[in-house]
């Protein structure tokens, strides 16, 4: 039997997951470039942005699954499917989704990084200002997206321990730990 502690704390961390997921969508989706000229600069312009949004989106679709067993776990202190299903869902579950963070992380990362230093080292060739509207938005573009990055990294951290946890969990039900 797991202790209910271990079962709080994977409820919690649950939840932490689901808002940083949603908290890094939202901060991608509203990310949009007005330039003086009248051009916009959105995530949609960026495959790597779209598959951040569609990472985060991914695992708060699977906090929302987990939620309501996860809730009913730590009140009751047992599996509302008492099969030995939930356990192995977890374990697998937890696994792939801090995997796929783990790559959006990256893309996220990855995209925001290289484009705002290449930018930065063409205004600075130009000699354009730290100040210039053009070059000011366009830092403020990439920031957000290093920024919802770094919000998804909590995601991740948070679900990578639940899927420490959940690996414990089920070698507990299974015996395997005593």
């Amino acid at each position: 039997m797991v202790s209910k502690a271990v079962i709080n704390s994977m409820l919690v961390l649950r939840i932490v997951t689901l808002a940083a997921s949603i908290a890094a969508v939202a901060l991608i989706v509203t990310n949009i470039a007005k330039f003086d000229d009248g051009t916009k600069m959105k995530f949609q312009d960026f495959m790597s942005f779209r598959y951040v949004v569609a990472v985060a989106s991914i695992a708060g679709a699977y906090c929302i699954v987990q939620l309501p067993f996860s809730i009913y776990y730590a009140a009751q202190q047992k599996r509302l499917i008492r099969n030995g299903f939930l356990p192995e869902f977890d374990f697998y579950g937890d696994k792939v989704i801090s995997g796929i963070l783990a790559t959006g992380i990256g893309a996220g990362f990855a995209v925001s990084i290289e484009f705002k230093r290449f930018f930065d080292q063409i205004f600075d060739a130009a000699g354009v200002s730290k100040e210039d509207p053009t070059r000011s938005t366009n830092n403020k573009f990439y920031v957000r997206g290093i920024v919802a990055s770094g919000v998804l990294s909590v995601a991740f951290i948070a679900i990578f321990v639940v899927s420490v946890l959940s690996s414990i969990n089920r070698s507990k039900s299974k015996g395997i730990f005593g």
